[in-house]
């Protein structure tokens, strides 16, 4: 309750003036995408500020923020960056603002119903798409875990990689791909609809850790946008896209 009323209270100090000098500039995890375009209106409506947001794989965000890229906040999804821009003091104490998952999707009704194990060894699957495991975080957990389920080795020549977690669903929707290991926050987007997901339980939690880049010129914004995350209106949408 304590924070919500800083919130509140560091929102109500915004006004449409001084919103114009506090744009802020958020490197996002592609994942999150689509809890991101409901969240940014509602902060602009809520604090006045504008925002910009760059969607791409956390390992590219991660390289352009190391070359001096102007980002005010880094929202990855991984531990790993936040917690190495930190170290290098390149950023400010990383926090963790949500914990995905990985899902098996596919346009192709006959797998619905059938193990996500039985779906990629299946015969007629030819390509299965897969995050880039070196640079997006989604990819580097699906990996680990087809390792571990002993998969890997054999996928090889199955797998095609894209380069974020949107392209991985872009292949499997426009059938690039026969399926994909997809995060789940893309179930609930009006494209998922026309096909159907397939829980992975053998994968781990991806958890997502976000942090305010060192310097920045816009630290009263971006504290104030960190507060919002933990929002109930933040945290609805995070729900409503099944993130804890």
């Amino acid at each position: 309750m304590k924070r919500l009323l800083i919130l509140l209270i560091v929102l109500c100090s915004f006004v449409p003036a001084q919103a114009q000098d506090g744009d802020l500039m958020i490197a996002q995890a592609a994942n999150f995408m689509p809890a991101m375009q409901e969240i940014i209106p509602a902060f602009e409506k809520d604090s006045g500020l504008k925002v910009q947001v760059t969607y791409t794989s956390t390992g590219k965000l991660y390289g352009q923020i190391i070359n001096g890229a102007p980002f005010d906040i880094f929202l990855a999804a991984d531990t790993l960056r936040p917690e190495r821009l930190y170290a290098e003091k390149i950023a400010e104490k990383p926090f963790v603002y949500a914990k995905g998952r990985v899902v098996l999707w596919t346009r192709n009704e006959h797998f619905c119903k059938k193990p996500w194990k039985e779906i990629v060894t299946n015969h007629t699957v030819s390509h299965v798409a897969l995050a880039n495991p070196e640079t997006a975080s989604y990819g580097t957990v699906t990996k680990e875990m087809l390792k571990k389920e002993q998969l890997w080795t054999a996928m090889q020549p199955k797998l095609a990689i894209g380069q974020t977690i949107s392209q991985v669903f872009q292949y499997a929707a426009t059938g690039a791909a026969d399926v994909g290991f997809c995060a789940y926050s893309y179930m609930f987007t009006p494209q998922a609809k026309e096909g159907c997901c397939v829980p992975v339980n053998e994968a781990a939690p991806v958890i997502q850790k976000a942090c305010i880049i060192s310097g920045t010129e816009h630290l009263d914004a971006a504290e104030t946008f960190v507060l919002y995350l933990s929002s109930p209106t933040v945290t609805a949408i995070k729900h409503k896209y099944g993130y804890e």
